[in-house]
C-alpha cells in the first residue's frame, strides 16, 4: 500500500538529516508541483530543493526566437509555436519588434498552438501557404514532432527547430565541479519519453543519488526521501519513483522515431552557451525552415545566449541563485511584462514562484 502525503513527510522529518542538503529538481513541472503544494514549507528547514534547467522556454536560444519572429515578419508564412513562446522577449532595443506577440499584433500571421497535430492541421487547412512550426522543447515535446516527420510531412510544413534534450545540461553542472547540488529529482515526462537508465550516470559517474519522481505530492516526497536515505546511508542508485510511467528504456517507439528523424547534435542554449551533444537537428532538409526559408539568426544575434541586461535567469535555470535573488524580480520583471523568460512560462521558475505568492 503506497504511503500518503504526510506519511512521506513523516518518514523524512524522522531522518538523522545533516545541516544542509540541496536536492535539485530539474523538471519545470516538478517546481510547479512542488511550489504550489507548499512542500519547501513543509519539508524540514534544513532541505533545500534547487529549481533546476527544466524549462525548455527558458532556455530556448535567443538567436531562434529572433530568427521565428523575422521569418513572421517578413515571409509570407503562417508561423506557429506553443503559446509560452509567444511571449518571450529577445535582447533587442524597446524601439524594435522583441516577441512573437509583439509581431502579432503589428500584422504577422502568428497562431499559438497546443500540440504539434495542430501544426499539421493547420498546414492542411491551408494547402497553398507555407506554414512554419517553431518547435522549441524538450525530449517530451521533441518526440511528437518526430513522430509527425515519420509519418510525412505535408510539403507546405516546414520546422523551425530548437528541440534539446535535458541530461546534457545536468552533466554538464556536474562535470563542471560547480553544482551545489548533493542529490537530483529526475524528471518524469522525460523519463517517460527517453528512459530511467538515462540518468544512471548520475549514480554511476558522479556518485550522487537520484531517484526520478511524478508530479503528485507523494512521488515527489518519496524520490525526496529516496535521496535523503541514500545519501544518509551512502548506498548510491537510481530509485524509479515514477514506475506507473517510467520504465528503464523508455518508450521504444517515440525514441526510434527521434533516431530517424534526427540527430544529435551541440547545441546553445540560452545564457549558459553551448553544450555538446544537446541539440537536435533534422535529417529531412525539405521540411527544414533554416534550409528552405531565409535564415535570420545572423551571426550579430549569435550573442552567447545573452538575457537582457540585469536579467539573472541564466544564474536561476542553472540552479546558482533561486528566483527571488535575481536582480530584477518582481520589480522590472512580473509576468504582465516579463523582462527574462522564466518569468514567462509556466514551466519557468520565476514566473512558478510568482504564481506561488513569492513577492519578495
Amino acid at each position: 500500500m503506497s504511503l500518503t502525503a504526510p506519511q512521506w513527510l513523516a518518514k523524512i522529518r524522522a531522518l538523522p538529516l545533516p545541516t544542509k542538503v540541496k536536492i535539485m529538481n530539474v523538471c519545470g513541472g516538478h517546481e510547479r508541483a512542488i511550489t504550489l503544494a507548499g512542500l519547501r514549507s513543509t519539508l524540514p528547514a534544513n532541505i533545500e530543493l534547487i529549481p533546476g534547467p527544466g524549462c525548455p522556454v527558458c532556455i530556448c536560444p535567443e538567436e531562434d526566437i529572433y530568427a521565428a519572429i523575422q521569418l513572421a515578419l517578413r515571409e509570407k508564412v503562417i508561423l506557429v509555436a506553443f503559446g509560452d513562446m509567444l511571449r518571450v522577449p529577445v535582447n533587442v532595443s524597446k524601439s524594435e519588434i522583441r516577441s512573437l506577440e509583439q509581431a502579432k499584433a503589428v500584422g504577422a500571421d502568428i497562431r499559438p498552438i497546443a500540440s504539434p497535430q495542430e501544426a499539421l492541421q493547420i498546414a492542411q487547412r491551408y494547402p497553398t501557404q507555407t506554414v512554419v512550426f517553431f518547435a522549441a522543447g524538450f525530449e517530451t515535446t521533441t518526440a511528437p514532432v518526430a513522430a509527425l516527420l515519420a509519418q510525412g510531412l505535408p510539403s507546405n510544413l516546414l520546422i523551425l527547430l530548437s528541440g534539446r534534450l535535458t541530461w546534457p545540461a545536468v552533466a554538464m553542472l556536474l562535470n563542471s565541479g560547480q553544482a551545489s547540488f548533493q542529490a537530483l529529482i529526475a524528471p518524469g515526462h522525460v523519463a517517460t519519453v527517453m528512459g530511467a537508465d538515462e540518468w544512471k550516470f548520475v549514480v554511476e559517474t558522479h556518485r550522487l543519488p537520484a531517484a526520478i519522481a511524478g508530479f503528485t505530492a507523494e512521488s515527489l516526497l518519496a524520490a525526496i526521501y529516496s535521496t535523503l536515505r541514500q545519501l544518509l546511508e551512502q548506498n548510491y542508485f537510481l530509485d524509479n519513483c515514477y514506475p506507473q510511467l517510467v520504465k528503464p528504456a523508455g518508450n521504444l517507439t517515440a525514441k526510434r522515431c527521434l533516431a530517424e528523424t534526427m540527430s544529435v547534435v551541440d547545441a546553445n542554449w540560452r545564457g549558459v552557451g553551448s553544450i555538446a551533444a544537446s541539440g537536435f537537428k533534422l535529417k529531412d532538409l525539405q521540411h527544414d525552415a533554416r534550409i528552405q526559408l531565409p535564415d535570420y539568426a545572423s551571426e550579430q544575434r549569435q550573442r552567447g545566449g545573452e538575457m537582457p541586461p540585469g536579467c539573472d535567469c541564466a544564474k536561476v535555470v542553472l540552479g546558482n541563485i533561486y528566483p527571488n535573488q535575481c536582480r530584477l524580480y518582481g520589480a522590472a520583471c512580473t509576468p504582465r511584462s516579463p523582462v527574462g523568460p522564466c518569468m514567462v512560462s509556466d514551466e519557468g521558475a520565476c514566473r512558478i514562484w510568482w504564481a506561488g505568492g513569492v513577492r519578495r
